[in-house]
């Protein structure tokens, strides 16, 4: 078993391999150096790994890149990948997520400003759902922290017409007619920005995160709020009870055992660093219904770092590794589902985004 672990900073990419277990890393970087790499996938559908990275360069602006030799050489088109059409008045700001579909070759992309859009050759070229952007509700759409942006992208593992996404800020969204029309899936998510407490739309969700075999069960964090759906986003329950805070950016399911999930709790709203600096993973063992601090190896003081919505992921491998990478460089792994961590990495640029897979 090889493990790969792709850590996307604010200058370039960064790959670690491990072969013995997870228990050493070799480490390789940086790769398309001096980019901002917010969005990148480990595509194995083919058997072959592909790796996409949403880059985004001063120079040349906004593109996705993809190698097949896992990083020693970049495809990048002359012709940028993801544009929109002309008579949109748009133009694209930044990739924020990549997500391989369960049909072969279909990639979505999640981009600022929110828009959608898809593949059909495995991130070559992408189209722009026109229903999504044409939404009225657009209008009312406004810019988060970090932009205004659709940062999760979730099709349905057997419903090929079944997609949701979240933004901020804006909410989650639904289609089930492959992107025709799209329906607010917001109820029961509270909103402490807006004079309205619980909006049909325009709550600024960090993200959402759910496993294959249960498509209903959906988990949230919210900008104050941690959530779960077991109707498919029609309604949310609060599942903040038993963390610190419920304020943070990343959730992750475990990709084994559906019920698993785990959170990276920061002090709110103006401080935005883990409490009392505290570095800890909190993971529920039952949806959300309990939490428990892993702590075996993480920094139990002067943590005043944060871990950005994409910047926490898990592999494929049993038992399962986690991972989370940090906004002062720092990229911590376990591999025993949490229990243990050994940093792999230090003095990295900002970390924005983590994937790892077993290949």
């Amino acid at each position: 078993m090889e493990a790969l672990l792709a850590i996307g900073t604010r200058k370039g990419l960064w790959l670690a391999r491990s072969s013995n277990g997870r228990a050493d890393w070799q480490v390789t970087g940086p790769h398309l150096p001096m980019t901002d790499i917010y969005a990148l996938a480990i595509d194995q559908r083919a058997g072959s790994p592909r790796l996409l990275a949403g880059v985004t360069s001063e120079h040349w602006g906004p593109g996705v890149a993809t190698s097949d030799d896992l990083g020693v050489t970049w495809q990048e088109p002359e012709q940028a990948p993801i544009s929109f059409p002309e008579d949109t008045g748009a133009a694209l700001e930044r990739v924020w997520q990549l997500t391989p579909a369960p049909e072969p070759d279909v990639v979505y992309a999640g981009v600022e400003p929110s828009a959608l859009f898809r593949s059909a050759d495995g991130g070559r070229s992408f189209e722009l759902v026109r229903g999504l952007w044409e939404h009225p509700h657009r209008p009312q759409w406004t810019p988060g922290f970090g932009g205004m942006a659709i940062h999760t992208v979730l099709p349905h593992p057997t419903e090929p017409e079944h997609v949701t996404v979240a933004m901020s800020t804006g909410g989650v969204y639904d289609t089930t007619d492959g992107g025709k029309t799209w329906a607010p899936a917001n109820r029961g998510i509270h909103v402490k920005f807006l004079p309205e407490e619980y909006p049909e739309f325009g709550q600024c969700v960090h993200k959402v995160a759910r496993h294959p075999a249960r498509p209903d069960t959906l988990y949230a964090q919210n900008h104050h709020g941690v959530y779960r759906s077991d109707d498919h986003a029609k309604s949310w329950q609060s599942i903040a009870d038993g963390l610190p805070s419920d304020f943070g950016f990343p959730m992750v399911v475990h990709p084994h055992k559906p019920e698993v999930i785990y959170n990276f709790p920061l002090q709110a709203d103006e401080h935005r660093f883990p409490p009392d600096g505290r570095c800890r993973v909190y993971r529920s063992e039952d949806g959300g219904g309990s939490w428990t601090a892993l702590s075996g190896g993480l920094p139990d003081n002067g943590f005043y770092s944060a871990v950005l919505r994409d910047a926490m992921c898990v592999d494929d491998a049993d038992p399962a590794g986690v991972y989370f990478g940090s906004r002062s460089g720092e990229v911590w792994a376990s591999a025993d589902e949490g229990e243990h961590w050994q940093r792999v990495v230090e003095h990295l640029p900002d970390v924005l985004c983590v994937r790892a897979a077993v290949i």
